[in-house]
């Protein structure tokens, strides 16, 4: 039974899953099986690294023939596991759901569900003509102290909700290393900032105005300063080379290489080095090769640095979120919610509510802390809740325990499709209308 889960149950067998795609998600997420090894058992991985493949192999005691380069390949044998987990990029996500949860597996798919409103409604409808479970990482749902906001909402202790506030601060060197040098910097080879990163807090604002349909939209956001006509005079192309390193907040070598030097081989320094475990070796390699060693001036990225999203919802209530690189904080998010009878803020750590009436200020918060030093503690702990629920509802058999399920999570996409396309059409969007792709 793990700390603190309310979903854990004992049970006579393990959860049998397989992985697809074995980068960063995919073990993390298998990490739960060597925290509870009664509760789920790693059957199987797929992902053509062979690096990759071979780690979680290794970490999980996977037998041989039930390693792939392909998924492919597992969809043709016969079902050996319950459950799937998809960790592949964003672009290769439908495929693989779909064709699992026609198999029969209960799929587990990373956010985002896919890259169009039209392949996640596939997902969605493949998931329920096969009658298997669907839980979408939205991770943030199952942090402790966000859930304790929508109890608290729920409660009615600051009354009808009227407006959301609410910003994601991606942090300075977390922006440069996913979405400038990164996997997630470019449109066409992964998706929009929106939906990559962003996806998490328009779910969250949909999550907490209650089933209450947004109606309208607008979004305005740009690529401000990672752009080639700011790199500065005399720098160049690579951060190893760069007589003007020194100075650059952005430096590769601060980001990757002196954190290796500290000891330090965790993310973001173990992304670098897909093939091999991160050292001043491989990680000067990789700074001297590969797109992480790029000057963030002179890159192929072209997905938003900042972004803002208005949303207008049934009764009047209105939604602002703000996404922006230049932070400080990384994804450390600040909320506040009015309402009718109070205030609520959440300032990334714990939760105050002001009460009109009484005009006193209470503070809410929950335990967050998760069993054993796995890497499990990522996103507040919510990696781990995520996990537990997903696992405790196969096993049960009860899809009340998913918070983050198909019906809802496809209505909060399309809330993040239509955002991007008011930013792109540079219109308000009405929602549900005749003009909804």
């Amino acid at each position: 039974m793990g700390q603190n889960s309310s979903q854990s149950v004992t049970m006579s067998s393990p959860v049998h899953v397989i992985v697809v795609g074995a980068g960063s998600r995919g073990e993390i997420y298998s990490q739960f099986a060597s925290i509870h090894p009664r509760r789920m058992k790693v059957v199987g991985v797929a992902d053509p690294r062979e690096f990759a493949r071979k780690k979680i192999q290794q970490q999980q005691r996977i037998a041989e023939e039930n390693t792939f380069e392909d998924w492919r390949s597992i969809i043709e044998r016969e079902k050996f596991a319950d459950a799937v987990f998809i960790c592949t990029p964003d672009r290769l996500h439908k495929e693989p759901a779909v064709a699992f949860a026609k198999k029969g597996y209960h799929v587990l798919l990373e956010k985002p569900m896919a890259t169009t409103a039209k392949d996640c409604t596939e997902i969605v409808e493949a998931c329920t003509q096969s009658g298997v479970m669907l839980t979408v990482c939205h991770v943030l749902r199952y942090d402790p102290v966000i859930h304790k906001i929508k109890e608290l909402i729920d409660a009615g202790v600051i009354g009808d909700v009227i407006h959301i506030q609410h910003l994601e601060p991606v942090g300075f060197y977390h922006f440069a290393h996913s979405f400038v040098r990164g996997n997630w910097r470019n449109e066409a080879e992964s998706s929009f900032a929106l939906l990559a990163k962003s996806c998490h807090d328009i779910d969250l604002i949909h999550h907490w105005a209650g089933g209450r349909r947004c109606v309208k939209v607008s979004s305005f956001g740009a690529l401000s300063h990672f752009r080639k006509e700011n790199k500065p005079t005399g720098a160049a192309g690579r951060c190893l080379d760069c007589p003007l390193e020194g100075d650059c907040p952005y430096s590769a070598c601060k980001i990757y290489l002196d954190r290796v030097k500290r000891g330090h081989g965790g993310w973001p320094v173990s992304v670098i080095c897909p093939s091999s475990l991160p050292d001043i070796e491989t990680v000067t390699e990789a700074l001297r090769t590969g797109p992480y060693g790029r000057c963030v001036y002179d890159c192929d990225n072209d997905v938003c640095t900042n972004q803002v999203v208005n949303m207008e919802f049934e009764g009047g209530l209105t939604a602002a979120f703000s996404m922006v690189a230049f932070t400080e904080e990384m994804c450390k998010r600040k909320t506040t919610i009015n309402g009718s009878r109070g205030e609520l803020s959440y300032d990334g750590h714990q939760i105050q509510v002001f009460d009109f009436l009484t005009q006193k200020a209470t503070k809410h918060t929950a335990s967050s802390s998760v069993p054993g030093h796995f890497g499990m503690g990522g996103h507040g702990g919510a990696d781990y809740h995520l996990m537990d629920a997903f696992i405790s509802a196969v096993a049960n058999n009860d899809a009340s325990l998913i918070r983050s399920g198909p019906e809802e999570t496809l209505l909060s996409h399309k809330l993040v499709f239509e955002a991007e396309r008011s930013r792109l059409e540079s219109r308000v969007v009405y929602c549900g209308g005749a003009d909804q792709s």
